[in-house]
């Protein structure tokens, strides 16, 4: 890795109810995710474009993975607006856990906990 690489290339977001978790995910978003089973490890993707350089991940169920508000912490892209997100969280099953905080020059966070447990953060510039 260098300073022109991505510092992120795959993230895998533990669940319990592969069905629950990405009613959430596609609710908050505004998205379609593709499913696969592979094994005994359900998946569910992320919007990506092959190619395209950019990080992406999956939700994943399995015996192994265990949902956790502990742990590393991603922040997925809540661009343009993180309220937009932010907002649609808790109709969908989730729980706010801190609103939008200005991080100056570098936009917005918060965080939130999904259906499953996990604690998840949220960026965006506005």
């Amino acid at each position: 890795m260098d300073e022109n690489t991505n510092s992120l290339n795959w993230f895998e977001i533990p669940v319990n109810n592969i069905s629950r978790a990405k009613s959430f995910y596609q609710k908050i978003f505004g998205i379609v995710m593709d499913d696969m089973d592979m094994n005994e490890t359900r998946l569910a993707f992320f919007p990506w474009s092959p190619g395209s350089g950019k990080a992406n991940g999956t939700l994943v169920q399995h015996r192994d993975y265990k949902p956790s508000k502990e742990g590393c912490l991603i922040y997925l892209n809540a661009n343009p607006a993180l309220n937009i997100i932010l907002d649609k969280v808790e109709k969908a099953g989730g729980k706010v856990i801190m609103s939008k905080t200005s991080i100056g020059d570098h936009g917005y966070i918060a965080y939130f906990l999904d259906t499953e447990g996990n604690k998840i953060g949220l960026h965006s510039n506005g």
